[in-house]
C-alpha cells in the first residue's frame, strides 16, 4: 500500500536533485581560445593576462593589450612563459618601491 505512494515522492526527489546539480556546474566558460597568436608579442605591449577557464578544451593565455585588444597565445611557448615571469615580477600600478 505504502508503494503507490512513496514511487511519485521519490521521482520528485530524483528530479529535485537532477536540477540542483545541473543548476550548481552553472554555465560555461566566459572566454576559451581556438585560435592561437603563433607571433611573439613585444612585452611594452601588454598590460596584463589571465588563464582561461581549466573547462576549455585549450588550455591558453588571454594577453591583454594596451589597446584593449585581448590575444590568445599558447602557454607552452616559451616566450609566452618569460613574458609571464615578467610581468608577475612587475610592480602592479599604485604600489611603491621602499628603496
Amino acid at each position: 500500500m505504502a508503494a503507490p505512494r512513496l514511487t511519485p515522492a521519490v521521482l520528485v526527489l530524483m528530479l529535485a536533485v537532477i536540477a540542483l546539480t545541473e543548476g550548481m556546474r552553472g554555465a560555461g566558460p566566459k572566454k576559451c581560445c581556438t585560435r592561437f597568436n603563433e607571433r611573439e608579442v613585444n612585452r611594452n605591449r601588454v598590460v596584463g593576462y589571465i588563464k582561461t577557464s581549466q573547462r576549455c578544451t585549450n588550455p591558453a593565455i588571454l594577453l591583454k593589450t594596451v589597446t584593449g585588444r585581448s590575444l590568445c597565445v599558447r602557454p607552452s611557448a616559451v616566450w609566452v612563459k618569460e613574458l609571464i615571469s615578467y610581468l608577475d615580477a612587475r610592480p602592479a600600478p599604485g604600489e611603491t618601491s621602499n628603496l
